[in-house]
């Protein structure tokens, strides 16, 4: 699959999980919202109508006070009519309908209720008219009314001069107003626990009730108290909500699973996207390792060839200075085709993890001294030179000989490799310590690393673009070899380079001096 193609599923899948994830997340802030309003409004709601239960609840107390006290009045009033012969016993009249009697008190109790009074009643009394027994009813009424309207001004008056001039300690009944505010919250759809305070208009606390705990308080609603009264008289109950988020919420709990299951298709998509994209870089670099390999591969192939061909050749003088040129070649590039072979291998065995290591104490000091020496040829052959800087005290290490000395070995190749055209190459040998470390650098004045191929040097097959041309030969396995060893060994490995001025390795070791 082309990288373009790629490229274009992935742009086309990233946006559509991108949109599905923001329509999903778009829904619940709404659905949020719109129940957020919902529970505001039922709120609101039966707080009113639980202020509004209080003040009616007042009024009929001091109603129900006035009429007892009017109805204690007129029963002595009536008792001491009873005990003597009086106006009352005079004008004592008898109402009849058909064959049915009624006093005036009777009347006057059906009168309170014109519906329930007989449709014929006839006035017994001294052989009085229809008409008189019509204009004493309406009299009955009149007074009735006149009373009760005086009543209820007077209740009116009582509680705009009096009720309001008592604490709200003393208007208030808290047990009733926490029962109006349940039933009311219940008959709103609300029955979650709430907590509640009612306090003065300047803030002085009244009445708390007994359960109350300040948790959901920072978000209350508030419903003023006798609110026609005076501002200084009027009262305030203050409710929240501890469970208010989860009673909310409740209502998208159901869009949480969808939710979860798209981000874990989405970051699974990205996942294997991003394998797709590693597996395909791998891909060009194995088959530049092939190609490469293949080159390689083919030189010393092909010098051993001719070499033998002319050992064959009749046409060839055999002198023993051609044969022995001959068959250093031969020997030259078999060892090379032998290098090159292992180098595949031991590769292929640390990834099988079946490398054995013979570790045994070392002198960094001394493999750095013996492996510029070895290397000061190759590089005085370029024109530059080698430099050792020894400055570990503590050099002793405990390593596998061989492997360590092929990972020096092939940082400097790597020096060799990666020169500057026609230019003398530097090489600089450093050791140094810490408390409880040993440091080795190699520094060189080649063409050096760009930034965004440093994290990847380490990477099997990778060769940074003007390695995967044949000019400079190798299969991108030297620094991969490298950190490996480095890495069993117990150390670390870091890399520092500046494009056009040169590249510095860095390992560091532990120092080991007792182990064996």
């Amino acid at each position: 699959m082309k990288k373009r193609t790629i490229w274009i599923i992935t742009i086309v899948m990233g946006l559509s999980f991108i949109v599905l994830l923001f329509m999903q997340l778009t829904y619940i802030s709404q659905m949020v919202n719109m129940k957020k309003e919902q529970f505001d409004e039922s709120v609101n709601r039966a707080l009113y109508q639980a202020s509004r239960n209080l003040e009616l609840n007042e009024t009929l107390r001091y109603l129900e006070k006035d009429i007892n006290a009017e109805e204690r009045k007129n029963h002595v009033k009536d008792t001491l009519d009873l005990g003597v012969d009086g106006p009352l016993a005079q004008t004592h009249q008898t109402y009849g309908v058909k064959n049915t009697s009624y006093t005036s008190f009777q009347a006057k109790t059906m009168m309170a209720k014109p519906s329930q009074m007989p449709k014929a009643m006839i006035l017994h009394n001294d052989q009085k008219s229809n008409d008189e027994a019509s204009k004493t009813l309406q009299e009955i009424v009149k007074n009735r009314y006149v009373y009760q309207k005086a009543l209820l001004d007077e209740v009116v008056l009582s509680i705009i001069y009096s009720a309001s001039q008592k604490p709200l300690k003393e208007r208030i009944n808290f047990r009733l107003l926490d029962q109006d505010l349940k039933a009311e919250l219940m008959n709103n759809g609300i029955n979650i626990p709430y907590h509640f305070i009612v306090t003065t208009q300047d803030g002085r606390e009244v009445y708390r009730c007994p359960d109350y705990t300040d948790e959901g308080e920072e978000y209350s609603y508030e419903q003023v108290l006798f609110r026609n009264d005076p501002q200084s008289e009027k009262g305030i109950v203050r409710v929240h909500f501890p469970d208010m988020s989860k009673y909310i919420y409740s209502s998208v709990r159901f869009m949480i699973p969808s939710v979860i299951f798209t981000i874990v298709l989405f970051f699974t998509f990205v996942f294997t996207i991003v394998t797709i994209f590693r597996q395909k870089r791998y891909s060009e670099m194995k088959n530049d390792f092939v190609n490469n390999m293949t080159h390689e591969l083919k030189t010393p192939i092909a010098s051993i060839s001719l070499a033998a061909q002319m050992l064959t050749s009749p046409s060839v003088p055999r002198t023993q200075q051609m044969l022995d040129h001959l068959s250093k070649v031969i020997l030259d590039e078999s060892r090379r085709l032998r290098f090159l072979v292992e180098k595949v291998l031991q590769m292929s065995m640390f990834d099988r993890k079946q490398a054995v290591f013979k570790k045994k104490k070392l002198d960094l000091n001394e493999m750095v001294e013996s492996i510029a020496n070895s290397f000061q040829l190759r590089i005085e052959h370029t024109g530059g030179k080698i430099y050792t800087e020894i400055g570990a005290i503590d050099s002793t290490i405990y390593v596998d000989e061989m492997h360590f000395q092929n990972v020096i070995f092939n940082l400097m190749d790597n020096a060799v490799k990666y020169r500057k055209p026609d230019e003398p190459l530097n090489v600089y040998l450093k050791t140094w310590n810490d408390d409880q470390h040993l440091y080795l650098s190699v520094r060189d004045t080649g063409i050096g690393i760009k930034k965004e191929d440093q994290k990847k040097i380490f990477d099997k097959f990778y060769r940074v673009h003007h390695g995967n041309v044949h000019d400079v030969k190798g299969f991108g396995l030297g620094l991969a070899y490298v950190q490996k060893i480095v890495i069993l060994q117990q150390g670390e490995i870091k890399v520092d380079s500046e494009f056009g001025k040169g590249t510095t390795f860095t390992i560091k070791l532990p120092v080991i001096k007792d182990e064996e």
